[in-house]
């Protein structure tokens, strides 16, 4: 049988099916994995998308034409058997489990393994043929828990309000904040909010996510109020003059490139918090095993050096080539190959 699934200009197309998932061009049918700006591109004709994504795909793409899937229902398409399982990456994000006579492929579109409170936990889906990302696709990526993590968090907050500073924690606006949110300690100080954080914070809080509550710096008049608060905020806030309102801070980075001590120098932070919404080395490994398929086909990130890792223990392994993941991700990714391949030469 032909490939159910091929890679086009567009995007990854399912041959029967006449539809994309994830497509980086607008297209007829799409997809749609997660409302991550990489994979839900605005311009599409008729989107398709997990229930639980319904909310935060509208917020990021306004009045678009929606159908959703709960998870594991499922719908035909010419032919084609569409069913959507969590993928614990971020809220409504989505393996795509396709089905055409008796041949099974899931794109996985990106992925973590570590259950957190603000999305439905991965769940491993068996097929012959696993699409997967590789954003972290190298040994050296090995997560810490997730618990660890906050905990450290925590105390560098409780000792930055003891010291009479502010805490500024730079972290991606969809997803890592939430789950920040969803798991610190609230109890140490008032939260504060980047007006690009708190837009998505309302759409969690009206699906039942449970975080917090915020506050916004517009809303704070007496600078008395700002000792020993947390600051979260995207990365583009660095540098900002919304950033010359908290006086004497203290500043870090939440994401998985924090592992990297070239990374940590250029945001040049004072603390690195090596959390991550994406599979780690064992993750990736793990995910790939559970779905039983000998056929693996990778996508962003480390792509190369997956394959052939993959290649050397049996599997049929090649790869997509696509636009997924941001410009700082490809060029963090680039160079870490790089070091990678020098180091094992």
């Amino acid at each position: 049988m032909a490939d159910l699934v091929v890679a086009k200009k567009e995007g990854l197309f399912c041959v029967p099916g006449q539809f994309y998932i994830d497509p980086w061009l607008p297209v007829e049918r799409a997809i749609i994995t997660h409302a991550h700006a990489d994979h839900a591109r605005p311009g599409h004709v008729h989107y398709l998308a997990a229930t639980s994504g319904a909310a935060i795909l509208k917020s990021r793409l306004g009045d678009i034409t929606l159908d959703t899937l709960a998870y594991r229902e499922r719908t035909v398409h010419n032919g084609v058997t569409i069913s959507l399982y969590p993928a614990g990456h971020v809220l409504g994000s989505s393996q795509v489990r396709l089905e055409y006579k008796g041949e099974v492929w899931v794109v996985s579109g990106d992925y973590k393994l570590e259950a957190d409170g603000t999305c439905d936990a991965f769940e491993p889906v068996a097929c012959e043929t696993f699409i997967t990302e590789s954003t972290f696709g190298l040994p050296i990526y090995r997560w810490q828990a997730q618990n660890s993590i906050l905990d450290d968090i925590n105390e560098w907050w409780r000792r930055n309000g003891e010291a009479g500073r502010v805490s500024v924690l730079f972290c991606y606006s969809f997803g890592k904040a939430q789950r920040i949110l969803n798991g610190i300690d609230n109890t140490i100080g008032p939260i504060i909010c980047h007006g690009a954080i708190e837009t998505l914070n309302r759409v969690y809080r009206e699906v039942g996510i449970p975080l917090p509550d915020t506050l916004s710096i517009s809303g704070i008049n007496d600078k008395a109020r700002l000792r020993g608060a947390l600051v979260l905020a995207p990365p583009s806030a660095a540098g900002s003059p919304w950033m010359r309102r908290f006086g004497d801070y203290s500043d870090a980075f939440a994401s998985g490139w924090m592992l990297l001590r070239g990374a940590r120098r250029r945001r040049a932070v004072d603390r690195g918090f090596v959390l991550s919404d994406h599979a780690d080395w064992p993750g990736l490994m793990a995910a790939i095993t559970a779905t039983g398929a000998r056929r693996v086909i990778v996508t962003h990130g480390h792509v190369d050096i997956m394959v052939r890792w993959l290649q050397e223990n049996g599997f049929d392994a090649s790869a997509f080539d696509t636009e997924y993941g941001t410009e700082e991700d490809d060029n963090v990714a680039a160079n870490e190959s790089i070091a990678f391949k020098e180091s094992h030469a």
